[in-house]
């Protein structure tokens, strides 16, 4: 993954019409059955795939944006590791269906990425190589071809001559030494990959630099429950704690392959917490949070990937229900005239177009698990996080996250605020129509504070009073009473200061919904 964003920076992106995500569209109650998983896959085939070619477009226009213009063709095509993922994609639907269809593409991708990048080795981001090393594997696990294992091992030999003991060990990110850092990104997959070596070849020692990659990872990228990105700077390193859903989900992968090498439940153990740490903490009401566009959007999909081996191992019930759950809310929100799921779960698809890394990801989670035939909407618990939502920035800024003021619930809170035209906003799914009294936890140590409320575009108070706390680790609530629709609305939270005081006010989560 090239790009990499600073602390919280995904859940303060700016709410745009750019993509598909900044336009509502209609909302439509359907279930999540077998000819879902099979629309919502054709269509991103249909809508995606150069059968020509035999390689994925960037975007669902087929034009190149500035956002994400590089790749094959200046951005026409998915870049390195996009195509890795999407290649997976259709391993995912293979395994599903054992269609021929999708286990042609497999060998068609895999030769389409080849004529486009002739030599994998000028390409200078260990991450990248690795995500194709793991997809080898994967296509190997699946169809027997030796050639996939080949390449897999081979990469996996050219990435792990990047180890060292610089930051007490790991394998660095970058192969040109222009950066300093060992991130989660490089060695989890690595730890995939070696374990799925290991039973492919026989041989121990992928078994044993498994064991040793994950060893740094845990001392350096996993502590109090929580996973880091990286390592850099000078002498023993800075760890920068940006948290994201993927490294969630490439740590519990690894820690599940090292178990079910092993045997030793203590992986086990940290593959369940790395899963229910996503689960209860990067959602809102059990929908994966908007992790923004380019590589954000396709976060989820490797968590969900890997929580579906976790699901197949242990059998847990309630891992099923969360991915059933998520595969029809995607599906809800999937724009109906040519079916493509957006990168926002939480809400509609809308009309701009959409990236091949979002579609993949939702047309991905309809693969994972069986369909369990609901129809109707998801309303999930309730339960909507502030540093989950969409922040809604003024220029220079005016609205951020944090998480120093104790008490607080979930990963932090929104703080900072106190500019005119900033906002937080709620996607909110119901299951019926109906009036909820909305509670709304806060703290405003600086004194009383007012926001205006809007539901669906309508406001429905104007200066709803925040009374002052004792300060800024004193949580205290307010409610409100608000009519909600069948299926999405959106909730805004907002600063106008003609309505009313731009004092600061400190907002932890809504609920009650």
């Amino acid at each position: 993954m090239r790009k990499k964003w600073g602390k919280w920076a995904l859940a303060a992106l700016l709410f745009t019409g750019a993509f598909a995500g900044g336009a509502a569209a209609p909302k439509q109650a359907k279930a999540f059955t077998a000819d879902n998983a099979d629309t919502a896959m054709h269509a991103f085939v249909s809508v995606f795939y150069d059968s020509d070619a035999k390689y994925f477009y960037t975007n669902s226009d087929h034009q190149i944006h500035a956002e994400h213009a590089y790749g094959p063709d200046n951005g026409r095509y998915t870049d390195f590791w996009w195509e890795a993922q999407l290649w997976e994609t259709v391993m995912d639907a293979y395994e599903r269906t054992n269609s021929s269809t999708y286990r042609t593409m497999i060998d068609d991708i895999y030769t389409g990425f080849n004529t486009k990048y002739t030599d994998m080795m000028s390409n200078d981001f260990n991450d990248d190589l690795g995500w194709w090393a793991l997809a080898c594997m994967r296509a190997y696990e699946l169809t027997g071809t030796d050639e996939y294992r080949n390449r897999a091992s081979f990469l996996f030999d050219q990435i792990y001559s990047f180890s060292d003991e610089t930051y007490g060990g790991g394998i660095w990110w970058k192969r040109d030494g222009t950066s300093p850092q060992k991130n989660m990104a490089t060695k989890a997959p690595m730890v995939m990959s070696a374990v799925k070596l290991k039973n492919a070849t026989g041989n121990t020692d992928y078994l044993t630099k498994a064991k040793k990659i994950y060893g740094w990872i845990q001392s350096r990228l996993a502590g109090n429950g929580k996973l880091a990105d990286h390592v850099e700077g000078s002498g023993n390193g800075a760890v920068v704690d940006w948290e994201f859903s993927y490294n969630y989900g490439t740590y519990l992968g690894a820690a599940l392959e090292l178990y079910k090498a092993t045997g030793d439940s203590s992986y086990l153990v940290d593959a369940n917490n790395a899963a229910n740490y996503v689960i209860n903490n990067m959602t809102l009401s059990n929908t994966p949070m908007y992790e923004g566009e380019n590589d954000g959007a396709g976060f989820k999909m490797i968590f969900m990937r890997n929580l579906n081996q976790l699901r197949l191992e242990t059998n847990d019930a309630a891992y099923l229900t969360f991915l059933q759950q998520n595969a029809t809310q995607a599906y809800n929100h999937r724009r109906i005239s040519d079916q493509i799921i957006g990168s926002d779960w939480t809400g509609p698809t809308g009309s701009g177009y959409v990236q091949s890394l979002a579609a993949a990801a939702g047309a991905s989670v309809l693969q994972l698990v069986p369909a369990d035939g609901y129809t109707g909407y998801i309303a999930g618990n309730g339960n909507y996080e502030a540093e989950n939502a969409l922040l809604v920035k003024a220029e220079g800024g005016g609205i951020l996250t944090e998480s120093s003021s104790p008490g607080f619930s979930g990963r932090g809170y929104v703080a900072g605020w106190n500019t005119d035209g900033t906002a937080v906003k709620f996607n909110v799914n119901q299951n019926s129509a109906s009036t909820r009294t909305m509670t709304i936890r806060y703290a405003s140590g600086a004194g009383n504070a007012s926001r205006y409320v809007s539901v669906n575009g309508n406001v429905v108070q104007s200066d709803l009073n925040f009374p002052a706390t004792s300060g800024w680790g004193d949580w205290k609530t307010v409610t409100i009473n608000v009519d909600l629709q069948a299926g999405y609305n959106q909730i805004v939270i907002g600063q106008d200061t003609s309505k009313g005081n731009a004092n600061y006010l400190n907002l932890d989560r809504i609920y009650g919904l």
